[in-house]
C-alpha cells in the first residue's frame, strides 16, 4: 500500500504542524509508539490541544 502523504495531512487532527512526520502516518505512530505515548489524531481536539500524548490522558480523557 503507497502512502498519501497529502490526503493524510488534510485528514490530519494533530495541531502540531510542523511536525516532520505530519502526513506519515506510519512515522507517527512509530515515533509515538517509541515514546509510550498515542498519536494526536486519536484525542478529542480538547485533548489533543495540550499535547499530552500519554495513555493515561488518553484514557482520563474519555472516562471524563
Amino acid at each position: 500500500m503507497e502512502c498519501s502523504v497529502s490526503k493524510n495531512k488534510n485528514n490530519c487532527t494533530c495541531t502540531y504542524t510542523s511536525c516532520s512526520k505530519r502526513g506519515h502516518c506510519c512515522e507517527c505512530i512509530t515515533y509515538h509508539r517509541s515514546n509510550g505515548e498515542l498519536p494526536g489524531c486519536l484525542f478529542s481536539p480538547e485533548a489533543e490541544k495540550t499535547y499530552d500524548r500519554s495513555a493515561a490522558n488518553f484514557i482520563k480523557t474519555y472516562k471524563g
